[in-house]
């Protein structure tokens, strides 16, 4: 099954920004820091958010992470729209249309936390974010 679902951006403020989403929407959020996966060597960055996931209990999903400080980040184009799933086949077709003329900012590869992702910006400007988990056996 593949999902759809928006993903914000932020500047330093992730974790209370998802905090606030968790205390409207209710459900379980769950946050990872840049320093657990290793994927900044910017000691400034180390205890931002890399990725946050707060799951409702009515199916809802949203995702945010802080930008890295090598990033633009600018308020009202803080959103990307994420893809994910098991079905490799199924997302790789999608990332090979979304990123056909667009532009690739992170190849579709394996990903410290054991999945295969990335990113790309489509031809009409809209960042695309996906991600492949490995099939459960």
């Amino acid at each position: 099954m593949t999902t759809l679902n928006p993903y914000l951006g932020f500047r330093d403020n992730a974790r209370e920004a998802m905090t606030f989403y968790q205390s409207v929407f209710g459900g379980e959020l769950n946050m990872s820091t840049f320093a657990e996966f290793q994927a900044s060597e910017d000691p400034a960055e180390q205890d931002k958010i890399m990725h946050a996931m707060l799951t409702g209990e009515k199916g809802l999903v949203l995702m945010g992470a802080d930008t890295p400080n090598s990033m633009d980040y600018t308020p009202g184009n803080n959103f990307s729209v994420s893809l994910s799933g098991t079905d490799e086949a199924e997302l790789r077709g999608y990332w090979d249309k979304l990123s056909d003329g667009g532009t690739v900012t992170m190849p579709l590869e394996k990903a410290p936390w054991g999945d295969t992702f990335g990113m790309c910006k489509d031809k009409f400007g809209v960042d695309w974010l996906v991600n492949i988990a490995p099939a459960a056996s």
